[in-house]
């Protein structure tokens, strides 16, 4: 159990909102019980949370977290399928729908094991990916999402775009 949870536009359906909670005994120092004030410009707005509520009755509906998870371990598959063909070192961890492309032998498990990873390498494939019109974080250290959009072929051709990408390196 965490001490504090923060949510971001995830709970907005898209738009800008964020969001937190926690343990009552840390709640308690926000006003009117504690010292600590707390306000926001979109505080509560109402087209942010129409449309997280929204979002949130679809996921309920839907469901689509187990897909979700299968198609992150696709792209994670075709991604160290490659680079094992290649002979590149390569970490790709995955939960659910996110995941991360490091270039590194090492698993990647905290901040100074993904600073050890080869972001100019990172930079080139990145290139490779855009070149080809698939759209990934640019940093070597961020996290890429897949979202409910996304279906088999669309996946497929992402997957193959990565696929080349790597192989161009």
């Amino acid at each position: 159990m965490p001490d504090l949870t923060t949510l971001g536009k995830i709970i907005g359906g898209g738009l800008p909102v964020g969001a937190f909670g926690g343990r009552a005994d840390v709640m308690d120092f926000l006003a009117p019980l504690g010292p600590v004030y707390q306000a926001g410009t979109l505080s509560g707005n109402p087209l942010a949370m129409v449309a997280g509520i929204a979002a949130l009755k679809l996921l309920d509906e839907t469901n689509p977290y187990a897909r979700l998870d299968r198609l992150g371990r696709e792209v994670q598959g075709a991604l160290l399928a490659a680079a094992r063909k290649k002979g590149l070192p390569l970490q790709v961890p995955q939960v659910g729908s996110m995941f991360a492309v490091f270039f590194t032998a090492a698993p990647v498990r905290d901040y100074a094991t993904a600073l050890a990873c080869d972001a100019k390498l990172f930079a080139r494939f990145f290139h490779g990916c855009l070149d080809r019109r698939v759209f990934l974080p640019p940093s070597a250290y961020e996290t890429a999402f897949l979202s409910t959009a996304h279906e088999g072929a669309v996946v497929a051709r992402a997957c193959q775009i990565m696929t080349d990408a790597i192989a161009a390196l």
